[in-house]
């Protein structure tokens, strides 16, 4: 179910109660991105903000991982297929960041792809370009 309206949309078979530690971390996740876009506004490049939220965020006190490999494992053998999480926030929660005009499908089956490959249970999909911001911040749960 969408919390904000009460309607539910499609992302909602994504969404499942997890540990309060994990959505601790969530919350913390959404108001730094929240607070990064406040500073910055829509328009900038994605790599400016994956810096400053990773900024935000380790100003909060949480660990997070740039760029991090994620190899896929095929028959019994782990291989560098070149995917990358944007970020990996205190080893267990997959941030997926864009600049996009619009989100799309793709970007959703990214994320739930990488939750999968990780074996990580929460991911956030956050559009930077998106107004007002919580519009643009999409939480899964695989």
């Amino acid at each position: 179910m969408n919390h904000e309206d009460g309607k539910t949309t499609k992302e909602d078979k994504w969404i499942g109660s997890l540990d309060p530690k994990l959505e601790a971390i969530g919350t913390a996740i959404v108001d730094a991105a929240i607070t990064v876009h406040r500073e910055l506004g829509p328009g900038l490049l994605e790599s400016t903000y994956e810096v400053c939220l990773v900024h935000e965020l380790t100003n909060r006190g949480l660990s997070v991982e740039r760029q991090k490999s994620l190899p896929v494992m095929y028959r019994g053998t782990q291989i560098d297929a070149g995917y990358r999480l944007d970020l990996l926030v205190e080893g267990c929660v997959v941030l997926e960041l864009k600049a996009v005009d619009e989100l799309s499908r793709i970007h959703y089956a990214q994320l739930l792809t990488y939750l999968k490959l990780s074996g990580h249970r929460l991911g956030f999909l956050i559009n930077f370009n998106a107004v007002p911001m919580k519009q643009g911040i999409r939480r899964l749960v695989h």
